[in-house]
């Protein structure tokens, strides 16, 4: 008798904890939400959706906002499916976090309007008026001789990191020819200096050694420093002294987008 009340205990408890497990799936499902945003699927938790009250997708969730349903019973929103990706990483992470070269701050802050999510909306349009200022800062680089600053090449950019990029080869292809920096080479924030410019028949060489190590010829800097901004969708405005004729031959060059 004890023995068929312990099993139907046994048996109770089994289909009270199967019960309980049930419940707390069906409770994990409902929390999941598929959203169809033109055209491309993106499934996320609930509170996640939630998570700004009076937001669009907010009111969607409590039933605030109609929406429609795609075929297969999901919430259909008309919009730019590609750019939603940011707006539910915003709405993950609490910041706002875009790829390197991300350039439709304008089309993002469209979205970020439609979908009333202010705060979005704000940090979008403040980055982007930062972006807008570093571009119409003109950013040089210089690369001189120390004892006499005329002789050299300058090269003006309105990009910051088109200038860094150019200097970060310059300074790389150095250091592979020359094992390490030589005290006759000196690196500061916009300029780079060398000891030794030294004219030849094959042009300018920066040389760095007395057995006549160099780096390059500065016609060589010039037609590379060219060829980079090309391939980065810049394009040569103008040689800075047109007095020399060509281009070869000037002591600065201007890149703009």
């Amino acid at each position: 008798m004890e023995r068929k009340i312990n099993k139907r205990e046994k048996e109770c408890e089994e289909k009270h904890s199967n019960s309980e497990g049930s419940e707390q799936d069906k409770d994990y499902k409902t929390s999941l939400i598929t959203l169809n945003v033109g055209g491309y699927l993106y499934i996320t938790q609930k509170q996640t959706l939630t998570k700004y009250p009076d937001s669009f997708l907010e009111g969607i969730i409590n039933g605030k906002i109609m929406c429609p349903f795609d075929a297969d019973g999901h919430y259909f929103i008309d919009r730019d499916g590609l750019l939603f990706r940011h707006i539910l990483n915003f709405l993950r992470n609490g910041e706002l976090l875009l790829p390197e070269g991300f350039r439709e701050n304008q089309l993002l802050a469209q979205e970020a309007d439609f979908f009333r999510l202010k705060v979005l909306s704000d940090a979008v349009k403040s980055r982007w008026e930062k972006e807008q200022l570093a571009s119409r800062e003109t950013t040089f680089l210089e690369i001189t001789d120390s004892h006499d600053r005329s002789q050299g090449l300058r090269i003006f950019c309105n990009a910051p990191d088109f200038i860094a990029k150019i200097k970060s080869r310059i300074v790389l292809v150095s250091k592979s020819r020359l094992d390490g920096f030589p005290e006759e080479f000196s690196v500061s924030s916009n300029i780079i200096q060398f000891k030794y410019f030294i004219k030849s028949e094959n042009g300018t060489r920066l040389v760095l050694k007395e057995d006549n190590t160099f780096v390059c010829t500065l016609e060589t800097l010039k037609f590379e420093a060219i060829m980079m901004a090309l391939k980065c969708g810049f394009r040569l405005l103008t040689s800075l002294d047109c007095s020399k004729g060509s281009i070869v031959h000037s002591d600065a060059l201007h890149f703009i987008k």
